[in-house]
């Protein structure tokens, strides 16, 4: 009897004290998209980035690939956004001083059916000159990932590739922004 009490706690001291497997993956989360860090960007794109539109206020339908050859600043805004309504002069100066043949600003309306009456007066109060347009669901996901806050501004390259995502916007946000602009049209 004693033998195998001896045996069986032989037996469960080694089978218990294996080392633990190698994890197979810690997380379907990318920990970057083109070398670029990110802390919050979803596992993979619902379809080809290049493939995610808006649609503009006129009705327009407009895919990333549609500006393929020009810098892209995707600019998430609504008209109760604070920081939105500091960032919009800015993103406006940065339009008029690359031109649209070297960048084109889009501003992505999200703030929902209760802010859409209150667009046109927003837009007429900024006068804001680039296009406007609701992304869709696919494009909002990739680039927001698990952020919510606003405004959230997506630069992507001359090839389509996202260079660079700011969430909010401030002194510091501003010299980012800059910086990211500068890097991709060169």
């Amino acid at each position: 009897m004693r033998f195998a009490l001896i045996c069986l706690f032989t037996f469960l001291l080694f089978s218990a004290c294996r080392p633990a497997a190698s994890p197979v993956a810690v997380g379907k989360k990318p920990i970057s998209i083109n070398d670029v860090p990110l802390k919050d960007a979803q596992a993979r794109p619902l379809k080809p980035v290049a493939e995610m539109s808006w649609t503009g206020f006129e009705g327009n339908v407009q895919k990333l690939r549609d500006l393929q050859g020009k810098v892209v600043i995707l600019d998430f805004w609504a008209t109760y956004c604070k920081p939105c309504l500091e960032e919009i002069p800015h993103l406006k100066d940065l339009q008029a001083k690359y031109g649209t043949d070297n960048l084109q600003v889009v501003g992505l309306h999200v703030g929902g059916e209760e802010d859409q009456p209150k667009v046109p007066e927003f837009v007429e109060k900024l006068q804001i000159s680039y296009p406007l347009a609701y992304p869709e669901d696919a494009l909002t996901s990739f680039i927001f990932g698990q952020e919510s806050a606003i405004p959230q501004t997506a630069i992507f390259d001359r090839s389509g590739s996202l260079v660079k995502k700011i969430v909010g916007f401030d002194g510091a946000k501003k010299i980012e922004l800059d910086t990211a602009v500068e890097q991709a049209l060169n």
